[in-house]
């Protein structure tokens, strides 16, 4: 039986638009990795480097609004119980509280990664505040790292390997075989016959899993930044300022 060319009451605008944000959220790390990275080797031969540096800010301070993005989407995703997202259908149902609800976000890896990556954005906006003359090799780091954890959640093949689970992936692509015994998936109304979610594990509908996981991405989150000043130190050969400057982080 031929695949219908068009399914009835899919959303596809969200997981195209999430797409969008993921490819540009990585593009945008990785410009921010090269400007940054010219500008601290412009700085170690005493040039000037104002321009590099504005550039990576520009490139960064846009890939976070980029990665805040993916995070509002999947986030209205669940809310909005939007079924033919296998991300939503695996982790929420209707029948769960909202506190819960919201908590379906970060039950998937996919979810957790982008709560690592959006505490990274925060705190690179931080960074870029106020590490004054430790920018360029501290947001250098952080923009690689972004670039890492990005990967990820960019659902991307290539040749025979698979790099990364993207959370917009549709229900009808991912879980064909699942369904294939039961549910007539290839009918155009395909969402008719999803009644609900699977809904979050029972084991982890618990007030711990509303609070925990964010405080725990934060804290993995902000272990970048002690992390980035070390490594920029040995970039600089600077075994002296670099504590006094990390210490507050």
């Amino acid at each position: 039986q031929p695949l219908p060319e068009k399914y009835l009451g899919e959303h596809l605008w969200i997981g195209q638009l999430g797409q969008l944000l993921i490819l540009s959220a990585i593009i945008l790390a990785i410009a921010s990795v090269v400007f940054y990275g010219v500008a601290e080797r412009r700085l170690k031969k005493q040039m000037d480097c104002t321009l590099w540096k504005k550039q990576g800010r520009i490139a960064f301070i846009l890939h976070t609004i980029s990665v805040i993005g993916i995070f509002g989407l999947l986030l209205y995703m669940i809310t909005g119980q939007y079924y033919e997202y296998d991300y939503v259908y695996q982790h929420s149902s209707s029948t769960l509280p909202l506190k819960y609800v919201i908590s379906a976000f970060w039950e998937g890896q996919e979810g957790s990664f982008l709560l690592w990556i959006v505490g990274h954005g925060i705190l690179g906006l931080c960074l870029i505040r106020w590490a004054k003359k430790w920018e360029a090799p501290t947001m250098l780091i952080v923009s690689l790292a972004q670039v890492l954890l990005l990967s990820m959640v960019l659902g991307i093949h290539i040749g025979s390997t698979k790099i990364g689970i993207n959370p917009f992936v549709l229900l009808r692509e991912k879980a064909l075989i699942r369904f294939s015994d039961f549910l007539p998936v290839l009918e155009e109304r395909y969402l008719d016959y999803i009644i609900d979610g699977d809904g979050l594990n029972a084991l982890l509908q618990n007030y711990w899993m509303v609070i925990h996981p964010p405080v725990l991405f934060l804290g993995f989150a902000s272990t970048i930044i002690p992390f980035a000043f070390v490594l920029g130190a040995i970039w600089r050969g600077d075994q002296k300022d670099w504590m006094s400057a990390a210490l507050p982080w």
